[in-house]
């Protein structure tokens, strides 16, 4: 199949590059090229990002935060990822917009599915900040959620690894990578790929996800030009991938 319209999951904790904190100005720029390119080819982009590289509300809570307060701590380290992506967006070129789950204008506009898609098909990537606005729900279920709104053709989750494997395969010498994957599959093997809930809503709904490297440049191209990169997850083996 072709992707018309992406959910694109970026990784917070990848935005610190090598820097091992905060936001780094390298990785910040790489992401946005990629994304230039991707969107230049006509694919309607929305996009998810993590606050990892700020704040964690489950570390948060280890160390005395209340819940509630935490994840809302983690939201709005979203955010600040979400205008920082929007700024190097800009610089290159690309039209984007900031939509957040939280009311919180100047800063963003409310999100809603309407304005998503009427942003999207004028060409500008929607980037979607603050999570689902409500604690307990990670940003991989705020991606699930968003994509599944913005009917989106698949869901990519773009981290540091390149895909699923059987195991850690920083533990493990004999893991195996799979190139495809059902999300019964998952589930019976007990597999890490997103959280139960993100799964669970991907899963009902129908979208399917598909887990690669996005900090190696050029790889967003390849993967929507059809390569198989990375590990898709789908209800089905058999997926067709985009060509």
């Amino acid at each position: 199949m072709k992707y018309n319209r992406i959910l694109l999951k970026l990784s917070g904790e990848s935005l610190m590059g090598e820097q091992g904190y905060g936001i780094s100005q390298d990785m910040l720029s790489d992401y946005a090229e990629q994304i230039k390119d991707a969107i230049s080819s006509g694919i309607q982009i929305g996009i998810v990002i993590g606050g990892g590289n700020i704040f964690r509300g489950l570390s948060g809570v280890s160390k005395g935060f209340d819940r509630v307060t935490g994840d809302q701590m983690g939201m709005l380290a979203t955010i600040i990822n979400a205008l920082a992506l929007h700024s190097a967006l800009e610089a290159a070129g690309v039209k984007a917009r900031v939509l957040t789950s939280i009311n919180m204008a100047p800063i963003g506009e409310y999100y809603s599915k309407a304005k998503a898609l009427e942003y999207m098909g004028k060409g500008e990537v929607v980037i979607i900040g603050g999570g689902t606005s409500n604690p307990f729900f990670s940003t991989d279920s705020a991606s699930a959620l968003r994509g599944i709104e913005i009917e989106a053709d698949i869901m990519l989750k773009g981290t540091r690894v390149d895909g699923i494997y059987t195991a850690d395969p920083e533990k493990d010498s004999t893991a195996v990578k799979f190139d495809e994957i059902s999300f019964d599959e998952v589930y019976s093997r007990g597999l890490k790929v997103i959280d139960l809930t993100a799964f669970t809503l991907c899963k009902e709904n129908n979208l399917p996800i598909l887990v690669f490297d996005m900090d190696t440049k050029g790889n967003l191209a390849k993967v929507l030009a059809g390569d198989k990169l990375g590990t898709i997850v789908s209800n089905k083996k058999g997926f067709t991938f985009a060509k």
